[in-house]
């Protein structure tokens, strides 16, 4: 039996004979006993002398604090083996903590949200009176004339204020014209065009870094992307709006929603805005955010999936995630309801993306003004 071996079979019997400082006696062969992995309960003197022997020393004894920060580390390492986090986050697997820090690393290197790198963005002009409206813009007659007007009540039923913090320290502002005659729109659509590129390509990005997400057929990967994109783009959207302000603040630039009948309340019926202010109420971490999205993400639903089944069962472990980090990160009874309240933010907002979609698709079909400008903005893909 080697030193080593020794140390580590007999310390207990060594730690306990030096502390308690009594003399053991051989009651057999007279301190001739043979001590092995078997035997050495047999005899404690010999087991003792068995130590001496092979080089063990009273002074190198561990104290009892020494001791016990050991075993606390001995614990630690059991659980991170078993997957098992200590105490104060509880209820998440190692497994489920990788990936929540996947989709936190693709959050952070696919979404700035002061906004530096958008850059090069086309402004829109500033309306006047004087300003001719495009043809594709003016009121036709006859049978489009119904058709138009329901196209101008999609688009113009909300103004969107822009502006915008220079460099030099000018603010520039930008406010759509009183009247709906569709100035307003084709002003500001090369800027959002601008925009729903830069937050796109972020989306394809973020979705790219997810390790799980790679492992899907380029099929499927294509699928949940057009699916989801604008999901995803409301979700980044929200994490930067200010609901004392009803503005969104993405750096230097600054959005806010007009309301032509001028009263506030009509702007919570818009959809996409009453969304936001609903999902801002529950102050999510960031963490949730990202769940979130992967949730949405993996959609098994969307149109040309064809893993379903793969896709439904990642779906139900960001959920689960999900609601193990909520159960272990925020103090009970206040957020119980918590999980269920996201699912419903997201199945609110599967709705509206459906209305989203079906809206845009009315307009490129009936009218000339969807142009390759609009497809850009909205993400219509042919197919």
């Amino acid at each position: 039996m080697t030193r080593a071996e020794a140390q580590e079979a007999w310390k207990p019997t060594w730690r306990r004979a030096m502390k308690r400082n009594t003399r053991l006696r051989c009651p057999f062969r007279k301190g001739t006993c043979e001590i092995t992995r078997n035997t050495r309960r047999q005899c404690q003197a010999c087991r003792l002398r068995k130590c001496l022997e092979s080089g063990m020393k009273k002074e190198m004894i561990m104290s009892d604090a020494a001791v016990e920060q050991r075993r606390a580390l001995i614990r630690r390492k059991k659980r991170e083996r078993m997957g098992i986090q200590p105490l104060g986050t509880k209820g998440l697997t190692e497994e489920q903590w990788t990936m929540i820090r996947e989709l936190m690393d693709a959050q952070m290197k696919t979404f700035d949200t002061t906004f530096s790198n958008f850059k090069n963005f086309r402004l829109p002009e500033v309306p006047s009176s004087g300003r001719e409206v495009p043809e594709s813009l003016q009121t036709p007659v006859g049978q489009e004339a119904a058709k138009w007007s329901q196209i101008r009540a999609d688009l113009c039923s909300l103004k969107v204020s822009l502006r915008l913090c220079r460099e030099d320290g000018s603010v520039w502002n930008y406010r759509p014209h009183a009247d709906s005659s569709g100035r307003e729109i084709f002003s500001l659509l090369p800027h959002m065009a601008d925009m729903s590129t830069y937050m796109f390509k972020g989306i394809i990005n973020f979705a790219k870094f997810i390790s799980h997400f790679r492992d899907l057929p380029i099929e499927d990967q294509i699928s949940l992307l057009k699916g989801a994109t604008f999901e995803l783009c409301q979700l980044r959207f929200n994490t930067v709006f200010n609901a004392e302000t009803g503005t969104w603040e993405c750096g230097r630039l600054s959005y806010c929603l007009e309301d032509p009948a001028g009263g506030f309340q009509q702007l919570l019926l818009e959809p996409v805005l009453k969304f936001h202010y609903r999902l801002k109420k529950l102050q999510l971490h960031k963490e949730e955010y990202v769940l979130m999205q992967a949730i949405s993400l993996f959609s098994p639903d969307r149109p040309g999936v064809v893993q379903h089944s793969v896709v439904d069962q990642l779906q139900e472990r960001f959920a689960i995630a999900l609601k193990a980090y909520i159960e272990c990160s925020r103090p009970q009874p206040a957020h119980r309801f918590l999980f269920l309240k996201i699912m419903a933010m997201l199945t609110e907002l599967r709705s509206i993306n459906a209305q989203h979609t079906q809206r845009l698709l009315r307009i490129q079909d009936i009218h000339p003004f969807a142009s390759p400008l609009m497809r850009e903005l909205f993400g219509i893909t042919d197919g």
